[in-house]
């Protein structure tokens, strides 16, 4: 019936303004919907930690190692998790988690880019404790890529942080279907708005926001996923160091110095807040949803902001 509007080029382009009016005209009622449901996430009961079994991957440093000591302040159990390597802190943390409030802390060594490493740690887990009531995939790697490195170098990067996600939550769910449990992912604004030297670190985030979406329509409501686009956290993966010491492109510049960024400390609390509230989904810093609307509105404009992003990425 309504095949011909798009098959003239015309009709095609006002349709789409026609939606994109529409949009706009509704906005100020859907903003004053977004903040409403923002006020009332605040007075929200949050839920109640202690007791609950939480496990971690990525949890030697960074975000991981925060959010870890944001559990334990409020009595979780732990499960952490990292690789071996000499510099692995993974020890200490469990140690710090312990002292902040945890009852008990598991830490083990493992690849998540492997399958069965991720069954043995899901399942050492419940064994340890009897329960699993969150699972935090937060475990990833941030290569630059340009087209002058070798395309091979970057296999680990949908390893771990694709499949070092979902490996984990296969094995998880059956007993955080027990639970009412929780699914949390750490997927970066970079799944969204697909920053220049990205590449397959984008394409792994966006890959991942894509399977959880989907995934929600068969574990809701007995278990909740919590999808995080962050932007600029104050973390190694904004620095030149880490660039650095990994494979692919380099960073010119921290970009700490040069951008608008959260520190890593308040984006954990904001996170394990948001997730003890029952937030599927989480921004931190929030004004990078307006990043994300001003992409699919406004592409062009959006193109010439990236490349700002672009001449601090050494070829």
């Amino acid at each position: 019936m309504y095949e011909a509007y798009f098959n003239n080029k015309f009709t095609n382009l006002l349709v789409f303004y026609i939606y994109l009016l529409v949009f706009l005209l509704l906005s100020p009622f859907l903003f004053v919907w977004e903040l409403f449901n923002y006020v009332g996430s605040c007075f929200r009961c949050k839920e109640n930690m202690s007791g609950k079994v939480v496990l971690i991957t990525g949890a030697s440093s960074g975000l991981g190692e925060l959010m870890a000591y944001e559990y334990a302040k409020h009595g979780a159990y732990l499960a952490i998790i990292s690789t071996q390597k000499p510099e692995s802190r993974l020890q200490q943390v469990a140690l710090r988690a312990r002292e902040l409030g945890s009852p008990d802390v598991l830490f083990m060594f493992a690849d998540v880019s492997k399958v069965d490493e991720c069954r043995m740690f899901v399942d050492d887990t419940v064994q340890h404790f009897g329960r699993l009531d969150h699972l935090v995939c937060n475990a990833g790697i941030g290569p630059l890529y340009t087209i002058k490195n070798d395309v091979t170098i970057f296999l680990p990067v949908i390893d771990i942080n694709f499949w070092g996600s979902v490996y984990p939550t296969h094995f998880a769910i059956p007993h955080l279907m027990k639970t009412n449990g929780k699914i949390i992912i750490n997927a970066s604004a970079a799944g969204v708005l697909n920053p220049p030297g990205g590449g397959f670190y984008n394409a792994s985030k966006a890959a991942l926001i894509s399977f959880y979406e989907s995934l929600r329509f068969e574990v809701s409501p007995t278990i909740t996923i919590t999808i995080l686009t962050l932007g600029f956290i104050q973390t190694n993966f904004i620095t030149t160091k880490y660039s650095s010491n990994g494979v692919g492109a380099r960073l010119k510049k921290d970009l700490r110095d040069l951008f608008p960024t959260m520190e890593a400390e308040a984006c954990a609390k904001a996170i394990v807040d948001g997730i003890r509230k029952g937030a599927t989904s989480i921004t931190e810093p929030k004004f990078f949803k307006v990043f994300v609307l001003f992409k699919f509105l406004f592409p062009k404009p959006h193109y010439y902001y990236s490349n700002i992003y672009s001449s601090l990425v050494e070829g």
